[in-house]
């Protein structure tokens, strides 16, 4: 279980956090309707799931250093992700920081089919990845193969994702009832090991159906009532109790070979503003966020998770942009403070707190600069590209951060197995 950590772990993040706040001085969504009565919850255990033994007890290492890749490990994945950049085209570069609906680039509206169409579509824009919405899920069956096409049609395996929280925010489980797993908040009480065995029941759910990656855990913390955008998506109105079960998910997650991503950085639970309609503000200064909003993912980050989302929140006491466009506080904290080296990806631009807001050529160039390794449903597809390489050949943007963001997805691609290290 090479991604699996101890009990002692978990007590040790727990500690990290807690010195961390003590000694201080930020997903692709639709709109969500009022929650519906949920589904009862699973009660059979997974095939790869612990039933007859407590979860924890397994996270118990003999010795820490036998999870440790070897040098020689750690030269041969830089020497691959090194031979794959240098291969790519600046265009081809771009396109992989991007992670679009099978409905933007074929033009077709609820595509469920991968046929010449896409196939054209992902020769013309090799993308890094797909993400999937109701529309595109008709049956098992028919997602299960679409996934595995497209994955023959592209030349760099595809991220295939989708928002998958349970509850109400659950394409397979609510459009395909391939789980019944409730929201995060009705597990609150129930420790870290519920959180574990729900992130692996989420697991098979995906893999089982051809998807790699998962826009989740929700690390937001549910602080304000008035709050709906979050709410029961939380697995916690208390931060260190949220911070204990989104990285006992993340584990989840990881152990079962599922890319996950924190989200919504730097915290959407204590926002009144939905920011899928309008801008939402976080009125806290940074050292109320470090005691606070960043706990959960603090936790998450030590856990090992693959991604971060920015959420589309601005924090005035720290920046006058959103943060999915703040280089404070994506290179500057989640970065170089929180020590996050993994791929940072936005929440969809098509959100009306950005699209509404700022350019097509201005969110690119400027959500990249700050630090961003993925653009999430950009608005404007050709628009963003073009952009971006016109940022680049003007030396906006320089080489580097194109190439450092590329790295981080290839090197993600590799560690998880899409990619061979061969």
């Amino acid at each position: 279980m090479k991604f699996f950590r101890t009990f002692l772990s978990i007590i040790a993040v727990a500690a990290l956090v807690l010195l961390y706040s003590c000694g201080s001085d930020a997903g692709v969504l639709e709109p969500v309707e009022a929650t519906a009565q949920p589904a009862p919850v699973q009660t059979e255990s997974s095939p790869e799931s612990p039933s007859d033994h407590d979860v924890l007890t397994d996270m118990v290492i003999d010795d820490p250093d036998d999870f440790a890749e070897s040098e020689e490990e750690v030269d041969q994945v830089e020497v691959r992700v090194a031979e794959i950049v240098d291969s790519l085209s600046l265009y081809e570069k771009i396109c992989q920081m991007i992670i679009v609906s099978p409905d933007a680039i074929t033009g077709v509206s609820g595509t469920t089919v991968a046929g010449e169409i896409t196939q054209a579509a992902l020769e013309k824009y090799p993308v890094g990845g797909f993400v999937h919405f109701q529309p595109n899920l008709v049956s098992s069956e028919q997602i299960s193969e679409f996934n595995t096409i497209v994955q023959e049609y592209s030349r760099l395996p595809l991220f295939i994702s989708v928002d998958e929280e349970g509850g109400r925010v659950a394409r397979l489980g609510n459009g395909l009832g391939a789980h019944s797993v409730r929201p995060m908040l009705s597990y609150e009480d129930d420790g870290a090991e519920s959180a574990f065995e729900n992130a692996v029941i989420l697991s098979n759910a995906l893999k089982s159906h051809g998807f790699n990656t998962n826009f989740a855990p929700v690390a937001d913390v549910w602080s304000n009532p008035a709050n709906t955008v979050i709410g029961n998506r939380a697995y916690s109105r208390d931060f260190d109790i949220a911070a204990e079960l989104v990285s006992a998910a993340v584990y989840g997650f990881k152990e079962n070979s599922i890319i996950c991503s924190l989200k919504h950085f730097p915290g959407h639970g204590d926002t009144r503003e939905d920011s899928h309609h309008r801008t939402a503000y976080v009125n806290k200064t940074l050292d109320e966020l470090r005691d606070a909003e960043f706990i959960p993912f603090v936790s998450g980050i030590a856990a090992g998770a693959d991604m971060v989302m920015m959420g589309h929140l601005l924090v005035p006491d720290v920046d006058e942009l959103p943060a999915t466009l703040s280089k404070v506080l994506i290179t500057d904290v989640l970065r170089n403070e929180l020590g996050f080296d993994g791929v940072v990806i936005t929440d969809s631009l098509a959100m009306n707190a950005v699209s509404r807001q700022f350019s097509v050529d201005f969110v690119a160039v400027t959500s990249i600069n700050a630090g961003v390794d993925i653009l999430l449903m950009p608005v404007d597809i050709d628009e963003t590209i073009s952009a971006l390489i016109d940022a680049v050949e003007s030396g906006e943007l320089p080489p580097d951060r194109i190439d450092e963001s590329v790295s981080r997805i290839i090197r993600l691609k590799i560690s998880t197995g899409l990619i061979d290290i061969r």
